[in-house]
């Protein structure tokens, strides 16, 4: 089965109440850091997840530390890599965060610690983020010669907004949790000890929703956001449509009928 897991070296996985998967990174001793290994672990995940997800219906994304969540790329493994050596491994992370943004369930980001870099990015290339107020985000690429390349410079300006996204990309300096809610970049700003309870409780209830129609809303916003508006409207009608027919919305409507807790099963 999908969920049953093993021989990751860098993230471990852990099925929680039926169908939330919890998916942690686990490098602490390196602040949790992407090196080539964890690409290959979470694109190989992602790539699992996205052809049978099995029983998950909801991914909680988050770090095995209470200090990092994530510090971005493993900068002692590429100090040293050739230009070749750079880019193959940069497609690698390129792959596994493209991966990451389609995949069909909704990935929440628990974010219990710093994220810095491609931790960041990873953080925005989830659907929604829960942080403790403890932790700070930057993207610090442009004091190292680089920019982001995870999809910072075009995730960030969609959350927040192009001027303050500008301003954070080309000054690389850090800002807070509560200016993370105020920008309306995080959805809810926890202590540092309820963070992955607030996301697991989130994540409970939309497993608890009908798997489809979870799939079908992501798929809209998603897509929709890209096209104009009017398109938008006819691509959503089609995706409401795919619903009709399906087991989930009868049962939905009957449980709703008959005051019962609907039992859906994803068909």
């Amino acid at each position: 089965m999908v969920f049953e897991l093993t021989g990751y070296e860098t993230i471990t996985t852990e099925l929680r109440h039926e169908h939330v998967l919890v998916v942690t990174l686990n490098r602490p001793s390196a602040g949790n850091s992407l090196n080539t290994q964890m690409g290959h672990d979470l694109l190989d995940l992602w790539n699992r997840l996205t052809a049978d997800a099995g029983p998950v219906r909801c991914v909680i994304l988050t770090g095995a530390q209470e200090k990092i969540f994530c510090a971005g790329g493993d900068l002692k493994e590429r100090n040293g890599m050739t230009r070749e050596q750079w880019q193959k491994q940069h497609e690698l992370f390129e792959r596994m965060y493209w991966t990451l943004v389609d995949l069909p369930v909704p990935v929440i980001a628990a974010v219990n610690g710093h994220a810095y870099g491609g931790g960041f990015e990873m953080a925005l290339s989830c659907d929604f983020i829960y942080v403790g107020s403890h932790v700070r985000f930057a993207l610090p690429e442009v004091g190292l010669g680089i920019m982001p390349g995870a999809g910072g410079t075009q995730n960030l300006p969609r959350a927040i907004g192009e001027r303050r996204a500008k301003e954070i990309l080309m000054t690389g300096k850090p800002f807070t949790a509560e200016q993370a809610l105020e920008w309306g970049l995080v959805n809810k700003v926890c202590e540092p000890a309820a963070v992955f309870d607030a996301a697991l409780e989130t994540a409970t209830v939309i497993a608890g929703n009908a798997p489809l129609s979870v799939k079908q809303i992501k798929k809209s916003v998603r897509y929709g956001g890209q096209m104009e508006l009017r398109t938008a409207y006819r691509f959503e009608v089609e995706a409401y449509n795919h619903l009709v027919e399906t087991e989930d919305r009868y049962e939905g409507v009957l449980a709703f009928n008959e005051k019962r807790k609907p039992v859906f099963k994803g068909k």
